[in-house]
């Protein structure tokens, strides 16, 4: 259990090309980055055999390399990155570090397990539902789904492009934001953050356990900033932002991959061959995409530029490993209506490890306006105090 089975490849190492920032850290990336000479498997042995090695590395990692960090491997993921869960049929589910016994969380499982078994000092995973957040949640540890389209994704495995973010994953605030600062544009404005929302329909979805738990934050908010406010976003729901969000998602899956899996009939786990199904039955989506317009505009209005949702990254703890079917498809759904949020907007979003339940990590998300993000990851480290497990004790 030494590596948790994090790696696909634990040999891909490449050295910093120069001394920067980053000079002495480590990395590793989800097996969907282009690293020059090698093939990504993208969790499915049929995409590694039917694949060409890359012939150039991901400008991401290129970054990162130029600033004076070191790759030291290639980490497992959900077959073509389409779940939640972590657990993988052909090359085994890695190992949670916090809760052995529970999934880690996907679909960049094996990039959050690599930092939270301190592996690595951080990892790039991709998030397009949540695979970013989700893992970083369920294990422990610090994850950001960046604005979309601020950090380049050249060199990475599609899933869904307007969807599709590069994020990374530490155990501390301070190195989040120092490989921010590597990857992100430079902040746009001095604004201050000086209104905190906390999302009703959000907080709804989590369970009893982590309301408790959470429970004193809110009161420290409001001693902190006096400005916090609890507001409804959703006229239909968050069940209906999810359906819109997974009929979006699922028409760009099919176009994107629906041709090689009907050249290769690949063989997927049930759970993600059920889903490439589903995606392959979906045609007229004019409705859905004016949805999401509405449902961005409106979002980005709540925010402006000195705005922050507060929410649940998950609805509660990690769940066990080798559910059924039906019980992972329902914390699916839940999941996926706190993490379509920002999603449908192109948000950033951090997800914040905090207080535990029975030993099991719980995870508070911050989501800023469309390019905040070096603001956001700043605010966060100046206010990370706020957020360690010792401010909160469970009721």
């Amino acid at each position: 259990m030494k590596h948790y089975n994090a790696f696909i490849r634990e040999d891909l190492i490449v050295g910093a090309y120069k001394v920067g920032l980053l000079t002495g850290q480590t990395f590793a990336v989800k097996d969907v980055f282009c690293v020059k000479g090698h093939v990504c498997s993208a969790g499915n042995p049929d995409w590694l055999r039917t694949h060409e090695a890359a012939s150039q590395t991901a400008t991401s990692i290129q970054r990162l390399l130029e600033n004076g960090a070191s790759l030291t491997g290639m980490t497992i993921t959900d077959e073509l990155m389409y779940s939640l869960n972590g657990e993988n049929y052909h090359y085994g589910t890695p190992v949670n570090p916090k809760v052995p016994e529970c999934i880690p969380g996907g679909s960049s499982s094996g990039s959050a397990v690599a930092v939270a078994g301190n592996l690595v000092d951080f990892a790039l995973g991709t998030d397009t539902g949540g695979s970013v957040r989700i893992p970083a949640a369920y294990c422990g540890i610090y994850g950001i789904r960046p604005t979309h389209g601020v950090v380049p994704i050249d060199g990475v495995i599609p899933l869904a492009s307007s969807f599709d973010t590069v994020g990374w994953m530490t155990k501390d605030s301070d190195v989040l934001l120092e490989v921010g600062r590597i990857l992100l544009p430079e902040k746009l404005s001095n604004q201050k953050f000086n209104r905190y929302m906390f999302v009703n329909e959000a907080w709804d979805l989590a369970d009893d356990e982590s309301k408790d738990a959470f429970s004193p934050l809110f009161a420290r908010f409001e001693s902190l900033f006096g400005q916090s406010s609890w507001i409804e976003i959703s006229e239909g729901g968050l069940q209906e932002w999810m359906n819109v969000f997974r009929i979006l998602q699922g028409i760009e899956i099919w176009n994107t991959h629906g041709e090689w899996i009907r050249k290769e009939n690949p063989i997927f786990g049930p759970d993600i061959d059920s889903r490439f199904e589903w995606a392959s039955t979906l045609s007229d989506i004019n409705q859905e995409l004016l949805l999401r317009e509405r449902m961005k505009n409106h979002l980005i209005e709540l925010l402006g530029e000195d705005g922050l949702f507060i929410i649940p990254t998950t609805p509660g703890k990690a769940p066990l490993l080798n559910l059924s079917g039906e019980q992972i498809e329902l914390r699916r759904q839940q999941t996926l209506q706190l993490s379509c949020i920002a999603g449908l907007a192109g948000l950033p979003q951090v997800t914040i490890p905090m207080q535990n339940v029975d030993g099991s990590p719980i995870g508070l998300s911050i989501i800023a306006g469309p390019h905040q993000d070096l603001r956001l990851l700043e605010w966060i480290e100046e206010h990370k105090a706020l957020f360690q497990q010792k401010q909160i004790k469970n009721s």
